[in-house]
């Protein structure tokens, strides 16, 4: 473990200047502005990215009726956003991170306005539109890394996987609010919710000009020069080097894998004679489940093994997939992907807790970028898979399919020695 090691002595290094003391420790976290500031950063960005997300297919069906249209804005806005993560890493590591998440709110607010300008005056056009989301999918994509990369150095590593578990909760509200508070606004006029969003990620530019980041490491220890494809292959080297990170990586790809695949199995199981309330109360349960994991995280993360928490998400998410088979279609599937979700957010604590513990600071931005690419590609890969497994078998058998999948991710964390001995970070890294 001597590069883990090392890693973890750039990562003291970068971490708590900004932090402050009280009586010779460090600030709580709900009084740490600077975590606040990120905090509220990104949830205004995935909470934008789930309202644009639903707002850009409503207004293609309102304005020319055209699935194909719609089909291809949801395209551009997940390729842009799945191409950008690798280079985006990069960006995150070798630039300054504030800059390049200033860069990122503006560009989407103004993204965002435009859309609202052009239907204010009755321009709409659809080449407008593919622009505007693959400006959206883009800058989204590069202000994660930068955010994630600048997590340790505003919060020490005595509180880090503390800010690591609250910040699991992120996207679990987006996912609850967004798609809700879209369709509301739409319903109110066709700007709205795109006026709403670059409002928010306006408000959140102003706020990031408030936000201090220590000053990172030394120059030697920061490469600038090169190309970018060379910084891309040397974060590619480092994980792949990386004996614990790289086999998280597979086991992170693996789960969400098989997870995206069954919400899309169980939105179809509920399309099938349940109303359309219905069936958003069952989307709505994934949401619920996720943020009542996240609330919990922390707490969970302290007092349980590392070790456990891994195998025991894939392990209670294939327990309640199987049910999801004896059950009808409804609510109560919802109620079952909740509690599957419920210990997800323990389980990403853990790994990205150690992930950012180990991984030096001029690195941080491009292991992000290159855990947000497989994830990419699992949530692009799930929903295809999961209607070929609903096509070709029904709901039932497509259900049990992912279970026997979730159960093979557990066995093969058991298996592996990495993941069944998971280092055991010091006391003082678990907040």
């Amino acid at each position: 473990m001597g590069k883990a090691d090392a890693a973890m002595s750039t990562a003291q290094a970068g971490a708590g200047d900004m932090a402050g003391d009280v009586a010779g420790g460090p600030i709580r976290l709900s009084r740490n502005r600077d975590y606040n500031i990120l905090w509220t950063s990104q949830l205004f960005s995935e909470l934008g990215s789930e309202i644009t997300f639903v707002s850009f297919p409503l207004l293609i069906l309102a304005m020319s009726g055209s699935p194909l249209e719609m089909g291809l804005a949801s395209s551009v806005l997940a390729v842009a956003h799945m191409v950008a993560n690798v280079p985006a890493g990069v960006v995150a590591d070798r630039w300054d991170r504030k800059k390049v998440m200033l860069l990122c709110h503006g560009a989407r607010a103004l993204a965002m306005g435009s859309v609202v300008v052009a239907l204010l005056l009755g321009t709409y056009a659809f080449p407008h539109i593919l622009l505007a989301a693959a400006v959206e999918g883009f800058f989204s994509s590069v202000f994660q890394p930068a955010e994630h990369a600048a997590l340790p150095q505003v919060v020490p590593e005595s509180q880090l996987s503390q800010a690591v578990a609250r910040n699991t909760a992120r996207p679990f509200i987006a996912t609850l609010l967004g798609p809700a508070l879209a369709g509301f606004l739409f319903t109110l006029h066709h700007t709205a919710p795109f006026g709403a969003d670059a409002i928010m990620l306006g408000l959140s530019f102003v706020t990031l000009l408030l936000l201090r980041l220590p000053r990172r490491a030394a120059p030697a220890a920061l490469p600038r020069g090169g190309s970018a494809v060379g910084g891309v292959a040397e974060g590619i080297r480092w994980v792949a080097g990386h004996r614990v990170i790289r086999t998280t990586l597979v086991w992170m790809v693996s789960s969400n894998l098989v997870f995206n695949a069954l919400v899309i199995i169980v939105l179809a199981m509920s399309g099938e004679g349940v109303s359309a309330g219905e069936v958003g109360l069952t989307m709505a349960c994934i949401g619920a489940g996720g943020l009542l994991g996240a609330l919990a995280a922390a707490r969970l993360h302290a007092a349980l093994p590392p070790a456990l928490t891994i195998v025991g998400f894939p392990l209670v998410a294939a327990v309640m997939t199987a049910a999801m088979a004896l059950v009808p279609s409804g609510i109560l599937l919802g109620v079952l992907l909740g509690g599957a979700a419920f210990l997800a957010p323990v389980a990403n604590t853990t790994v990205l807790t150690y992930q950012l513990t180990v991984t030096p600071d001029h690195l941080r931005g491009r292991l992000s970028g290159i855990a947000g690419l497989f994830s990419g590609g699992a949530a692009a890969l799930g929903p295809m898979a999961g209607g070929f497994l609903m096509t070709a078998g029904g709901g039932p058998a497509a259900v049990l399919v992912c279970a026997a999948g979730l159960a093979l991710v557990a066995l093969g964390t058991l298996l592996s020695p990495t993941l069944r001995r998971f280092p055991v970070l010091s006391s003082t890294d678990r907040g």
